[in-house]
């Protein structure tokens, strides 16, 4: 259909406006019209061609921040902070596909190939040797995370309540300079 002919031209910024259909013989061909999104920066490109490369040659510095996992409710109330890259020691909890339920301490964080290998997520080869399975880090949830005073750093400057805070004062320091 419609949606299929999207996701295979790599059109997924763009919008379905009319579809016609012309009928001749045993052939009905559909005649696509598209309408683009807006752009509203004009320096970050739209191209399906250099995003993948983007991604793809990113620089480590870059990868550690795309591989970021969504914190457990827990850890959202106590920190006040959505999501953290994941880092080894973290223990984490699948959340999609075929593992989905199992947790674990992430014993590595693969930049190379965009995954986490989790303790016991592991499988058989049929040589006998045990490899680990790759995880994205967006299909697991951090369930614990390891502090040091880096992470802590980044967790304070992350938090949303303090954040608010401060737009608060700024806001009332305004009221009363005027």
């Amino acid at each position: 259909g419609i949606r299929d002919l999207v996701r295979s031209r790599g059109l997924g910024d763009v919008y379905k406006r009319q579809v016609s259909t012309q009928s001749t013989g045993f052939f009905s061909f559909f005649a696509v019209h598209f309408e683009a999104k807006m752009k509203y920066n004009p320096a970050v490109t739209s191209s399906r061609r250099k995003n993948r490369k983007a991604h793809f040659s990113a620089p480590s510095s870059v990868r550690r921040i795309i591989m970021s996992a969504p914190l457990s409710t827990e850890l959202r109330k106590k920190y006040h902070v959505r999501s953290m890259p994941v880092r080894k020691d973290d223990e984490v909890t699948v959340t999609r596909g075929t593992h989905k339920g199992k947790d674990g301490k992430v014993i590595q964080v693969y930049r190379r190939k965009y995954v986490i290998h989790i303790e016991k997520l592991t499988r058989d080869k049929a040589n006998g040797v045990t490899i680990p399975i790759g995880i994205h880090p967006s299909k697991v949830v951090i369930n614990k995370l390891k502090i040091d005073k880096d992470r802590k750093a980044i967790l304070d400057r992350k938090d949303r309540s303090k954040r608010q805070a401060e737009k608060d004062k700024l806001t009332k320091h305004e009221v009363k300079a005027e």
